[in-house]
């Protein structure tokens, strides 16, 4: 019998800045394993009956395919999930941790009770992100200026001087919001770009020099420090399709 793949599914959700994704795991045979790459982004994931927060990468993830299981989940944009949390990002960073090692125990409860009834979890998710942000309001605008600066390639210091911050100021703010200052973040969207270019068809020179590294050695180097693999491992591993097989669940869940 032939395997059957693992589905997973995204949609831009009604909360900006925000996607909700789905993944259905088969059962039967044993999934290979995949890398989660670091992309700032922050995940809340519904999964065998638990709340997961998915923290900030400056590595890559490798999930265990032995511990996954079907999942639905909502992945922030940098900067919106800790508002959101109250959390701040750098306490995350690098870590799976339980909603419930963050909030109080009736809190979640509450939340996983709903989702438990939910015939569609994903919706529910969408649904208590949208009503928790209306608590919240929306991150600070200096936060979103930074990360649109840097999502669009601008040097460190170009941002800074745009929303009119100094260096330590700029520091202190990006590990609050994105959980590591923001020359890593930099380098991590940068990182993105290239690799949703060379999706689109362009030789990875020509991916590298358009995403803003200096040529593709640079991208070389920051694919093995990063992501911990090469370009031609990753797209022969199925890299080519963007996201579709890298949600953001490690096979554990750690407090930070």
């Amino acid at each position: 019998m032939p395997r059957r793949h693992q589905r997973y599914q995204e949609r831009p959700s009604r909360l900006d800045g925000a996607v909700v994704w789905t993944l259905d795991v088969p059962q039967g045979p044993e999934q290979p394993a995949r890398s989660v790459l670091p992309d700032g982004c922050m995940d809340l994931i519904w999964t065998a009956g638990r709340l997961v927060v998915a923290g900030p990468d400056t590595h890559a993830f490798e999930v265990d395919p032995r511990n996954r299981g079907s999942c639905a989940a909502i992945r922030f944009a940098p900067g919106i999930a800790p508002v959101l949390l109250g959390v701040p990002a750098h306490e995350l960073r690098d870590h799976r941790v339980e909603l419930t090692a963050l909030w109080p125990r009736g809190a979640v409860a509450a939340l996983t009770g709903r989702l438990a009834r939910s015939a569609d979890s994903a919706a529910t998710l969408e649904e208590f992100a949208l009503a928790r942000s209306a608590d919240t309001g929306p991150p600070d605008p200096l936060t979103a200026a930074i990360a649109e600066g840097l999502r669009r390639g601008r040097s460190v210091a170009s941002t800074a001087a745009e929303v009119g911050l100094g260096a330590r100021q700029l520091h202190r703010r990006s590990l609050a919001a994105f959980g590591y200052g923001p020359k890593t973040l930099a380098r991590i969207l940068r990182l993105q770009r290239a690799l949703a270019l060379v999706r689109t068809g362009l030789p990875y020179a020509d991916a590298a020099c358009a995403a803003g590294c200096t040529d593709q050695a640079h991208l070389a180097r920051e694919m093995r420090d990063l992501a911990g693999t090469t370009l031609g491992a990753y797209f022969a591993a199925g890299g080519a399709e963007a996201n579709s097989d890298t949600p953001h669940l490690s096979g554990s869940s750690t407090t930070a």
